[in-house]
């Protein structure tokens, strides 16, 4: 049997994982006997951020992740697929929907019980193990001081923020147009998936003013805030320059207003929030101003002045280890093999980043269970580089990172995948044979080479999965 504490997106994907090889799995989640300073709800993997998961197309590295993800059984990717909401060329999903779609298919499925109870210590006993911790980034305080205790100084913490959500009816559709970057929309068809918020030069200025002046509540409890360069807030990223925002959340970069025929000097874009399509999250927009701030500065952008808001933004605490330090590429700990970390507490970063290496963890926890060896994709995968980067990135300044291609093992790097017998060999020079053209298209071929590539390894490493005996399974 499996214990895993958390049930966010890493610890409900490892029990789906662990229970699909028929290794019994129990959840040990806190909420709601033990609420967090986020979370609304006791479902599992309950989205405290962004509704999104990112880019859905293959000519970007998370989008390439979760393909990988769908053709390993993914939970979490079956569940967001069911509950998706317009996006452009992104996946966001209905977050109530969403979390209830993964509450019911991991609290039915027969080998897998959800305990509801808090777990303030990593356990001595025996047949708790193997165990996954993967309590995310708000981990109870009792329970990070023990982790702490285990990993040593390689305990870090960043800062996170969220962004605020606004009501639907609220907003002033007459100075907002419709429209995906690029008329790039779910089904590259239709009028575009997001709300558009045009700024003209003047209005730009006095919003930037405003927003740089404004009062940001106190983080407390805290000696320094360190925000995760990917989730900055956006008064930080103003304050770095004026135009910082321009080419960041507000870049009006392929958003033309239907009704002008023109780019707008800046604009704030607004994605649908759920399904029935009433509640519009700020794209971009996490900040820790206090709530009379947000409300007084959001209120200037034009369409937004009467706006009610559903959810402020705040800010919090994330947690996590010094990945390099702790972890094997599989996502056990160097320092015991039947003990793994998973999720944003394992030093990735991301929605699917984390339930991508609880994907892991629970396949390789319930390896050790079966008597097999665990195993962890080729580099020349978006999962497999995932997990090599937390393995083998500099721990002195280690940083949580989300899967970019750059991680990714390049034609010759590192060992090549495992083929099983029998399987198609791909051509000599993957990644090559880039169409002349444009830089940016050169680009975007060389992106879907990789990604071919990329499933294609991954496909030979799950027929080798299927055909080979248990003592000939190692990584």
């Amino acid at each position: 049997m499996i214990h895993i504490i958390g049930g966010g997106l890493a610890g409900s994907e490892a029990a789906w994982q662990a229970a699909s090889l028929g290794v019994p799995v129990v959840i040990h989640e806190m909420r709601p006997v033990r609420a967090t300073a986020v979370h609304k709800t006791g479902r599992l993997a309950e989205l405290v951020c962004s509704n999104s998961f990112r880019g859905d197309k293959l000519d970007n590295a998370v989008g390439l992740l979760k393909e990988e993800m769908r053709r390993l059984g993914s939970i979490v990717m079956r569940a967001a697929d069911a509950h998706r909401v317009p996006a452009g060329a992104a996946l966001a999903v209905d977050r109530g929907r969403f979390a209830q779609a993964v509450t019911d298919a991991v609290s039915g499925h027969p080998l897998i019980t959800v305990s509801r109870e808090e777990v303030t210590r990593l356990p001595h006993d025996p047949a708790m193990f193997p165990l996954i911790v993967a309590t995310g980034p708000l981990t109870s305080e009792p329970l990070s001081a023990d982790i702490a205790a285990f990993v040593g100084a390689g305990h870090l913490y960043f800062y996170d923020a969220i962004s605020p959500i606004v009501l639907a009816e609220t907003i002033d559709m007459a100075k907002v147009f419709r429209a995906s970057r690029w008329d790039r929309s779910l089904l590259d068809a239709g009028d575009g998936d997001y709300l558009n918020c045009p700024l003209t030069a003047e209005e730009y200025d006095r919003f930037y003013d405003a927003l740089v002046t404004a009062e940001s509540a106190t983080v407390h409890d805290f000696d320094k805030e360190r925000f995760f360069e990917g989730c900055l807030p956006i008064e930080v990223m103003a304050h770095r320059g004026r135009d910082t925002l321009r080419f960041g959340p507000m870049k009006p970069i392929g958003l033309v207003d239907p009704r002008t025929g023109r780019m707008a000097y800046a604009v704030v874009q607004l994605r649908q929030d759920n399904l029935a399509g009433d509640h519009y999250s700020l794209v971009g927009f996490q900040t820790q101003l206090k709530w009379g701030e947000q409300a007084r500065v959001l209120r200037m952008i034009p369409g937004l002045e009467q706006a009610e808001f559903v959810r402020f933004g705040m800010v919090h605490r994330n947690t996590y280890i010094n990945a390099p330090r702790v972890l094997r590429e599989t996502w056990q700990t160097k320092a015991r093999s039947d003990l793994f970390f998973a999720g944003q507490i394992s030093g990735v970063e991301g929605y699917v980043e984390s339930a991508a290496s609880g994907l892991i963890a629970g396949r390789n926890a319930a390896a050790l269970v079966r008597g097999d060896a665990p195993r962890v994709p080729p580099r020349t995968t978006a999962i497999g580089a995932l997990a090599y980067y937390v393995s083998h990135a500099d721990p002195r300044d280690y940083q949580p990172t989300n899967i970019t291609f750059g991680i990714m093992a390049s034609p010759g790097q590192g060992p090549a995948p495992q083929r099983a017998a029998g399987a198609p060999t791909p051509p000599a020079a993957w990644g090559g044979g880039v169409r002349a053209g444009d830089p940016a298209r050169r680009a975007r071929d060389r992106k879907l080479a990789m990604a071919e590539r990329a499933l294609r390894a991954l496909d030979d490493w799950i027929a080798q999965a299927e055909v080979a005996p248990a003592s000939l399974r190692a990584t």
